[in-house]
């Protein structure tokens, strides 16, 4: 398999198949283009339990598998929002992903569920509870809204981050959702109840737009009944 990510605002990850026989596998829906050869097959991946553990993540219960029927195929997956995409060769070392930031994967690559230590940070953190693993072999690629950010922890080194501002971070970066301290801060502050507390070693991506945080904003501005 081969792979180029194309654009700049909208990008896209074009792959081109060696072989027959090669797959790669989406969320429904996230497929932009491809040419003839290529078959589509839609499946829970991994069994009912995993499509409904990938559905509290935020991703699809069904996912899309698509897979050469001969060498020189090529299939496109496109970003949904303006950022990046981010190529990872999971061979090297897993990551642990928000909800959301997957959009393809080669069929060697396992998507799972995984969830932080505390209980109470997930049931009050927002995003913060269900997380996904990326494991195995094979490449596999995030979506970046806006611009990314990569930061490289020592132990012991903290950083705190919105929570909607977190794409991946590797397995020896430990996790957790803390509140913000102060009643001022809470209700006059303007940025939420809860920070994510990133604590190092490791390799950290954030994503400079929070897309619910714009959603919300641009949400302001649609008419409601009545107005």
């Amino acid at each position: 398999m081969q792979y180029r990510v194309l654009g700049d605002t909208m990008p896209a990850v074009e792959v081109l198949f060696d072989a027959a026989g090669e797959g790669m596998y989406t969320q429904s829906g996230g497929m932009a283009w491809m040419t003839e050869g290529v078959e589509m097959s839609t499946n829970t991946k991994g069994g009912l339990m995993k499509g409904l553990g990938r559905m509290f993540a935020g991703e699809s219960l069904f996912m899309a598998t698509y897979r050469a029927q001969k060498a020189g195929a090529m299939i496109a997956f496109a970003s949904t929002v303006a950022g990046r995409i981010l190529p990872v060769d999971v061979s090297q070392g897993g990551l642990v992903c928000q909800k959301g930031a997957f959009l393809c994967a080669q069929e060697s690559v396992n998507l799972d569920i995984t969830f932080t230590k505390k209980f109470s940070a997930g049931l009050f953190g927002g995003e913060g509870f269900i997380l996904q693993e990326i494991s195995g072999q094979g490449m596999a690629f995030l979506e970046i809204d806006g611009d990314m950010v990569e930061k490289n922890l020592a132990p012991g080194e903290v950083l705190k981050v919105d929570t909607g501002n977190v794409v991946a971070f590797e397995k020896s970066v430990n996790y957790e959702v803390e509140t913000v301290k102060g009643l001022g801060n809470i209700f006059f502050g303007g940025e939420g109840l809860f920070l994510t507390k990133l604590t190092g070693p490791g390799r950290v991506v954030l994503q400079t737009q929070n897309i619910a945080e714009f959603a919300g904003r641009i949400a302001r501005f649609i008419p409601t009944s009545g107005k």
